[in-house]
């Protein structure tokens, strides 16, 4: 009987040894941030930010870059991925907001198929001029730049990265809220509308301000107005579309999400986790270098607001008629 009593201590004990490893051994697993963009951009590099910051209280923090479709390709593995918190990844304004509206056919449902963590930035688009143009047409403000649309019809033009980019989908909305026209260029990417503009090949766009800052800096482009609700603290001297144009706001951000069905517990210690790392002063010092503001939330926060983007991008898209089959 002893015996028996001494056999079934020991199974118990080793059983219980093997839980506290297999729960250690799962602690120690590392995390998967999966960016759906390509190595190098200011999503990627915020994202490596985080991670090194977050490794004291979520251990190691692996980036996994897998670019393509738009971001949709690493959207769609996390969608996908196991709900266990060892899989996360990057929600963007073009995954979770343009994309669906954007693409005939898409792999997830942005919507349904995540859990938000936290938003991690927001970096304004700003409204650009090439400097001689802005000078020769007498045009510094929001308000010159409508009025002269509205006495000279069809005059205007602007570029922009392709259809259906930000800088395309900033410019329509633009046009629409200001009652004018303005021709359309798309250019195969960002750097090349740059070029359109500074050459006076076209007459605005819309540009990522920290693209667009060096030239600002140089005087070689006026930056007329920033698209965010409120000025930035990059450029505070510049004011907002919406001071005209009452409520515009188009900017680019991104945050933290993980697959849908991920345990409110994990979500709360991502969460926690990822707050405190922006809200370091570190971060904001360093993140201020890619003209990028760090925005914390809760993910009830983050939840609200990608769905008012998707909502908003809706009438957005449909009115620029783009479509990626």
């Amino acid at each position: 009987m002893k015996t028996r009593h001494f056999l079934l201590a020991l199974l118990t004990s080793a059983t219980l040894i093997a839980t506290g490893q297999a729960a250690a051994q799962q602690q120690q697993r590392p995390i998967r941030l999966v960016v759906p963009y390509a190595a190098g951009g200011p999503i990627d590099v915020t994202a490596r930010m985080l991670a090194e910051r977050v490794k004291d209280t979520l251990g190691t923090v692996i980036i996994d870059n897998k670019p393509g479709a738009g971001g949709n390709i690493g959207a769609d593995i996390v969608a996908k991925a196991a709900p266990d918190g060892l899989t996360i990844g990057i929600a963007a304004t073009a995954t979770h907001a343009v994309n669906p509206w954007l693409y005939s056919k898409m792999p997830f449902n942005a919507a349904s198929d995540f859990a938000p963590i936290t938003q991690m930035v927001r970096v304004p688009n700003v409204l650009v001029m090439n400097a001689e143009t802005a000078q020769r047409l007498k045009i510094n403000t929001v308000a010159d730049l409508v009025r002269y649309a509205k006495a000279n019809p069809a005059k205007l033009n602007y570029g922009s990265g392709g259809n259906g980019s930000a800088g395309h989908l900033a410019g329509e909305l633009f046009k629409k809220q200001a009652g004018i026209f303005a021709l359309h260029i798309p250019y195969n990417g960002g750097n090349p509308a740059q070029l359109a503009l500074l050459s006076g090949q076209v007459d605005f766009n819309f540009d990522n301000l920290a693209t667009a800052a060096p030239n600002i800096r140089s005087g070689k482009l006026k930056a007329i107005a920033v698209t965010t609700l409120q000025r930035s603290s990059a450029m505070p001297d510049v004011p907002p579309v919406a001071d005209t144009l009452k409520g515009f706001s188009i900017d680019t951000w991104w945050g933290l999400v993980a697959p849908a069905g991920t345990p409110h517990d994990v979500v709360v210690k991502l969460n926690q986790a990822f707050v405190a790392a922006l809200n370091a002063p570190e971060t904001k010092t360093r993140f201020a270098t890619l003209l990028a503001e760090p925005v914390a939330s809760s993910p009830e926060q983050f939840d609200a607001f990608m769905k008012s983007e998707l909502f908003k991008y809706e009438a957005v898209v449909k009115a620029t008629g783009a479509r990626v089959d």
